[in-house]
């Protein structure tokens, strides 16, 4: 059984970070090239400006996080292929070479390195998982997760925030502005502080242009629907002790099917 598994691993690993690896590296030749990844994979590995230590540091903390859902849950979390395998990888082809162009933006390397850093990082959480006995499962639940959710919830919105503000006046004030609003509706900070330190540092190279006003309607829209389908109109009526119209309430339950 152990060996099936971590035959298994080995290739599921390979495929997946050959698929991550060079669709992150895709993505900073758009829009000539169409790119392949999520939007925070961008930003968080330009947060790390081509350091390969950050890059490492900062996939370490999402591991562990990774590494308890998979010993406690028998499942991974997104940040395996979003944050660990995309870093990890981008650090394994900077230590000799720092520059951006032949390294993390040349998909060929990140998907290489991301492939065999996918093999070593799926086979290493699914055959632990596999063996860590039910005991040692709850302790990690306990435990780690606690720890890692600190890290995420708390350390990393400071982090990018502080990148926000050292990025520029423009990207501090959007950062700030974005980063609350995402705390306030959806209970992490990093999204809005990502999207501010775009869209300051679009407005300081280019003005308002057309795309920067595209992307800030853009940005304004997702934080509405977002609220909205959260419930964030509702709580916010609430929390100023105002009664919720009916026709408000009945939209809401229509939508989520009561």
């Amino acid at each position: 059984m152990f060996f099936i598994i971590l035959l298994k691993s080995l290739v599921i690993g390979g495929l997946v970070g050959v698929g991550v690896g060079a669709g992150a590296a895709r993505m900073f030749h758009a829009p000539t090239v169409q790119g392949m990844g999520a939007f925070r994979t961008l930003g968080e590995l330009n947060a790390c400006e081509g350091d390969p230590a950050s890059h490492f540091s900062f996939g370490l903390g999402f591991f562990f996080n990774a590494w308890a859902s998979s010993v406690a849950a028998g499942a991974f979390t997104q940040d395996v292929d979003h944050r660990i395998i995309p870093n990890w990888g981008a650090a394994a082809i900077m230590m000799k070479n720092r520059n951006l162009a032949e390294t993390l933006h040349d998909p060929r390397k990140m998907a290489l390195a991301c492939g065999l850093i996918g093999m070593v990082v799926v086979a290493f959480l699914n055959t632990t998982a596999s063996a860590v006995p039910a005991a040692l499962q709850v302790t990690a639940v306990k435990v780690l997760v606690p720890a890692a959710n600190l890290l995420v919830n708390t350390v990393m919105p400071v982090i990018f925030w502080l990148a926000a503000i050292d990025a520029g006046r423009r990207s501090g004030f959007w950062g700030t502005v974005f980063g609350g609003l995402a705390q306030l509706i959806m209970g992490n900070a990093v999204p809005g502080l990502v999207l501010g330190i775009l869209i300051g540092k679009g407005v300081e190279e280019s003005g308002w242009n057309r795309v920067t006003k595209i992307m800030m309607a853009v940005i304004v829209l997702l934080f509405v629907l977002s609220g909205f389908f959260r419930g964030f109109d509702m709580k916010l009526l609430q929390s100023f002790t105002l009664g919720v119209p009916g026709w408000l309430d009945h939209i809401h339950n229509t939508l989520s099917g009561k």
